[in-house]
């Protein structure tokens, strides 16, 4: 834990130039990326083929399992093989469905300037979602997440603008109740927020209740609603080869009003898939598709995305592993699958660090090239996840934002621009083999804007570094997201449609809220 001192000084030279221009610090602006780079394809044709035939011969010889009476009397209707709870398909049946599945789509929430597409070349980001437990450096130590802190965390999802969209629950509230948690944090989303908003399909009463509450939120009509996604879902497959009753249910309930579906297996090679990368992945493909195919089935043309959360185990202890060689290249190969199915991709930015420390960083910058590499779409966990997703931290956050805005730097086309000013002969020849550029005019025009500008890291030597009180990354990082929630603002919402989100919460508090298992 910092010292009182070093928790005053902290930021050095950059923080004290922040804080005389009334700004904790100079971001990027609000942007959707555009991945101008070729993407990383480590499979030839035939290794595509492979993956595919792979997969469809699991979906046709082995089959998926299915908890929801619904979608197996759906898949009855398709003409697929229903057997009990197990579902055969044949991939002529497959592909035809995917056939009607965009390649890209917009998610609009009640803040029109922060429309994202999904799909392309553009790359979104969203906060880490889910984890039971927080940490930060002033408790010092794992505690389980509270509804203060879930705030906390969307606040900081709201503040940068290199986070694109509101994922699941930045950390698990579990101070509230199960049957009323959804309903207090969406409310806390759509008030401290104003980007894309995250249903969990965990049961009817709480996805259509997180529809309900963005249709009051926006202002809109259920024609409206209905017309254009306005929020998104994500679930995960129960690996291996099995689609539980619950996030089936709240996918069908979704598409068939217009909303986005992600399906993201998630496949441990060596526990939960093949021990082979190349089998893990089939894996996740088969289980994958077998369900996009429903969807749009149910409901051709929905939005629907790929994800892929393919990993390795460590075989010594069977912990989850995260930002590994085995990951970036999985990874990299659900990129060259979603692009050969046509499908938006959605992978994860990674770790499996305790502590915000240079593990937590390297591994997750090893996802998050990986995801660039791979020509991902929506990159969830982008900012803030802790050892394997049981940790939430709002250092972590900070550091892992400063990451994704040197990749949103990197994707600027100026930084690799080739006008004749950017060739910059004059330049050449005015300094010639003797001279320097720091002062001449070119630089001069340019030098605010010319390079990346860092908001936790420190580019001081060494001996500045001491005289500013040695302050190590995390604790730069404490500091500044201490200042982020003291000067959040939150962003308007007109107070009628606050006014009905607190009545509706009240009313289905009232009634309820959702059942839960205890």
């Amino acid at each position: 834990m910092a010292s009182d001192t070093k928790k005053r000084r902290a930021g050095g030279r950059a923080g004290n130039r922040d804080r005389r221009s009334g700004e904790l610090f100079k971001q990027m602006p609000w942007r959707v990326p555009v991945n101008r780079d070729k993407p990383v394809e480590p499979l030839d044709e035939s290794g595509v083929q492979a993956i595919h035939d792979g997969a469809m011969w699991v979906l046709e010889e082995i089959g998926i399992e299915f908890l929801n009476d619904e979608a197996l009397d759906l898949y009855r209707q398709a003409g697929c093989t229903v057997e009990g709870q197990n579902v055969k398909m044949g991939r002529d049946w497959v592909m035809e469905m995917l056939a009607t599945a965009p390649d890209s789509f917009t998610l609009t929430p009640r803040n029109l300037d922060r429309k994202i597409t999904i799909g392309g070349k553009y790359m979104t980001f969203g906060n880490v979602s889910s984890p039971p437990n927080y940490y930060d450096l002033e408790i010092g130590k794992k505690v389980p997440g509270n509804r203060a802190q879930c705030a906390n965390l969307l606040k900081l999802t709201q503040h940068f603008n290199c986070i694109h969209f509101a994922g699941g629950y930045p950390v698990e509230p579990v101070d509230i109740h199960a049957s009323i948690r959804h309903l207090d944090v969406l409310y806390d989303k759509l008030t401290l927020t104003d980007k894309v908003m995250h249903a969990y399909s965990l049961g009817k009463e709480r996805v259509e209740d997180v529809m309900e509450m963005v249709k009051i939120a926006g202002g809109l009509s259920e024609e409206d609603f209905q017309a254009t996604p306005r929020m998104y879902t994500n679930i995960n497959s129960t690996s291996p080869l099995k689609h539980d009753f619950p996030m089936i249910d709240g996918c069908l309930r979704l598409v068939r009003r217009g909303q986005a579906v992600v399906v993201t297996p998630f496949t441990l090679a060596g526990a939960m898939a093949p021990v082979t990368m190349s089998g893990a992945v089939t894996l996740s493909i088969a289980e994958a598709l077998s369900v996009i195919a429903l969807f749009q089935y149910v409901a051709p043309g929905s939005a629907c995305g790929i994800g892929t959360f393919t990993s390795n185990v460590d075989m010594k202890t069977g912990a989850p592993a995260f930002g590994t060689p085995e990951y970036m290249r999985a990874t990299q190969m659900t990129g060259q699958m979603a692009r050969f199915y046509g499908l938006p991709l959605r992978s994860s930015g990674v770790c499996a660090a305790n502590v915000p420390d240079g593990q937590a960083m390297w591994e997750t910058s090893n996802s998050l090239w990986a995801a660039v590499q791979s020509g991902t779409n929506m990159v969830y966990h982008a900012a803030g996840w802790l050892e394997g997703g049981l940790i939430a931290s709002p250092e972590k956050f900070i550091m892992d934002c400063e990451v994704l805005q040197m990749i949103q730097r990197y994707m600027e086309p100026e930084v690799t621009a080739t006008r004749p000013e950017d060739i910059a002969l004059d330049a050449i020849r005015e300094v010639g083999s003797n001279g320097h550029y720091f002062g001449i005019q070119h630089t001069q025009d340019r030098y605010e804007d010319a390079f990346y500008s860092p908001f936790v890291s420190d580019w001081q030597n060494f001996e500045a570094f001491q005289l500013n009180g040695g302050i190590w990354t995390a604790e730069r990082a404490h500091h500044l997201f201490k200042q982020i929630i003291d000067q959040f603002e939150a962003p308007a919402l007109d107070e009628g449609r606050r006014e009905a989100l607190e009545a509706f919460v009240a009313r289905r508090k009232e009634e309820g809220g959702a059942p839960t298992d205890f």
